[in-house]
């Protein structure tokens, strides 16, 4: 063979390596959050199961399809913020959700049906293409906007920032505060309008945006999104020893984390803890949930997100902790809802009934002002030498909790065995769900 033939098919080879690699790279699976569930909700997760019952804080990865009923409403959280909200009616396809060897993440969701609304942080090197038909558009910039499909015409409304359209009516140009609908039979390309036709649905998704601007920020966790629930339902306190950790209000003293959820299965990654708590994501999927001797459960955020916990991590654990144990036939869902402590009590707010052990779980998205003193009112916190209530330091157990959490904790108590993790699936260092015992409390 001559020399120039074999250097010809070495570098063909290198070449082939380095297509192989980047396509690997660009296939890397990525999850999103399913982060509001109001009504009859469904979701194919592409398992050949077809459509299934939705809950809240479900991972949605790659080739899910998601629709809403008659009346129903769902959202779906993307790792930077990002939202997508489906009116009544609406079906979305999620064909790629994929991190590129850059790191950048891009999306590509199709609206098949009805009603959906985006808004979108435009991260740098982010990504984002709305599919409807022949047209799909792209962003990279900061943009709000509502898409509506009608039989064969569609209307994207622009409420903020500016998007391009591309497709069979060729590159169109939607500013703020317009409007362009497609006809999407190809009779007419499209019509431009300089206003915006009001939607039934435009106060949900203005509700929500407001939700999450107002709660999203000041918080210490590492993470973008779940950080407006983590906010709104409890707090972050700086525990000697410990660091910043996040505890929910409204924790009664048999409460613990794992109260209510279900053990849901994902080819590739094994079964994953999903929680039904309305701020159950983020603790669940990073970082781990630590038992702090007389104080409860905290969790406890890492430093950083480059693989998520398909089965929580769990730290020294007390000794009458029994830690829920997932199915042993791979394919199941199964639901765990151990209730509440025998005689726990409640309070109305408003039109809410709350349980003093809830952690959240009943009380919708902003439906409660100051939550976090309402908890105190509740759980009438015992005083303590050199604990604080206010946020950032660390706050006094309630009465009910000091005298009824154990006061040591075992490290003895095993968590759930974990299987294998697929792309972008981990189960952090050590085994699922590791045991071992955090620094010691001072």
């Amino acid at each position: 063979m001559s020399v120039r033939r074999l250097a010809a098919l070495s570098t063909l080879v290198v070449l082939s390596c380095f297509l192989a690699v980047t396509a690997f790279a660009d296939s890397q699976a990525r999850i999103v959050r399913l982060s509001q569930v109001d009504g009859d909700v469904q979701i194919d997760r592409n398992l050949g199961q077809g459509y299934e019952k939705a809950f809240l804080n479900l991972p949605v990865t790659q080739g899910a399809k998601l629709r809403t009923g008659e009346g129903a409403r769902a959202e779906i959280e993307f790792e930077d913020g990002s939202s997508l909200r489906l009116a009544p009616g609406s079906v979305l396809e999620f064909p790629e959700l994929a991190l590129r060897d850059s790191g950048a993440r891009t999306s590509s969701v199709v609206l098949r049906q009805g009603t959906a609304y985006l808004n979108f942080k435009g991260d740098k090197g982010e990504e984002f293409v709305l599919g409807f038909g022949p047209e799909s558009l792209t962003l990279k910039k900061p943009s709000h906007l509502r898409l509506e499909l009608r039989d064969a015409s569609a209307t994207v409304a622009v409420f903020n920032g500016a998007v391009e359209v591309n497709g069979a009516a060729g590159k169109v140009d939607v500013e703020k505060k317009h409007s362009a609908t497609f006809d999407l039979a190809g009779s007419a390309p499209f019509t431009l309008a300089s206003n915006l036709e009001p939607d039934p649905n435009d106060d949900w998704d203005k509700q929500q945006d407001k939700y999450h601007q107002q709660y999203r920020g000041n918080s210490y966790s590492p993470y973008g999104y779940g950080a407006s629930d983590l906010n709104y339902y409890g707090s972050f306190y700086n525990i000697p020893g410990y660091g910043m950790m996040w505890q929910p209000y409204l924790v009664g003293a048999g409460w613990d984390p794992f109260m209510n959820g279900a053990w849901t299965w994902y080819p590739g990654a094994g079964y994953a803890w999903v929680s039904s708590y309305p701020w159950g994501w983020t603790p669940y999927r990073y970082g781990s949930w630590t038992y702090v001797n007389s104080y409860g459960w905290f969790w406890q955020p890492g430093s950083t997100w480059t693989g998520w916990n398909t089965v929580p991590r769990i730290v020294n654990p007390p000794q009458y902790f029994n830690a829920p144990r997932m199915p042993s036939t791979p394919g199941q869902t199964l639901m765990v809802n151990r209730g509440a402590p025998v005689g726990a009590s409640g309070l109305i707010q408003g039109r809410s009934a709350i349980r003093t052990d809830s952690a959240g779980l009943g009380v919708a998205r902003g439906s409660v002002r100051n939550l976090g003193r309402i908890s105190q009112q509740v759980e009438r916190p015992a005083s303590a030498s050199g604990a604080a209530s206010a946020r950032g330091t660390m706050r006094a157990p309630s009465a009910a909790s000091a005298a009824r959490f154990p006061a040591g904790g075992s490290s003895r108590v095993s968590a759930p065995s974990g299987n294998t993790a697929g792309p972008r699936m981990s189960t952090g260092s050590g085994s699922p769900g590791s045991t071992s015992r955090g620094p010691s409390h001072k």
